[in-house]
């Protein structure tokens, strides 16, 4: 079981990051996810184990997924949290710029030719 984890794990890792640099092409929003995202997760975690006052590690949170999210309103986008929650509710959403197709993989290619 986990010889089969640990094959899926490459594959896993270049979907997301195929998906992510096609999701973050505009300089602006990739500056402020370079800023939002540490400040999300790592400073907060930071924040917490020094038993700093309690919004210290809010403020760091919610600032930093701030900064995300307008990247991403700059991108034109919505943002990977928005279109998980619009799949799941049947809404409508993009997950990628206007008038930037995503660059397809070849398995996808395929994959998606044997549905039609």
């Amino acid at each position: 079981m986990i010889g089969r984890f640990l094959a899926w794990c490459p594959v896993m890792l270049s979907r997301f990051l195929t998906n992510y640099i096609q999701r973050h092409t505009h300089p602006l929003n990739q500056l402020l996810h370079l800023v939002g995202v540490p400040l999300t997760f790592v400073v907060t975690i930071v924040l917490i184990n020094r038993e700093t006052p309690w919004w210290w590690p809010v403020a760091s949170f919610f600032g930093g997924y701030l900064l995300q999210f307008i990247g991403h309103a700059i991108e034109g986008n919505d943002a990977g949290e928005v279109v998980l929650v619009k799949k799941w509710l049947g809404r409508s959403f993009r997950e990628f710029a206007p008038g930037r197709d995503p660059v397809r993989q070849p398995s996808e290619a395929s994959e998606n030719e044997s549905e039609a």
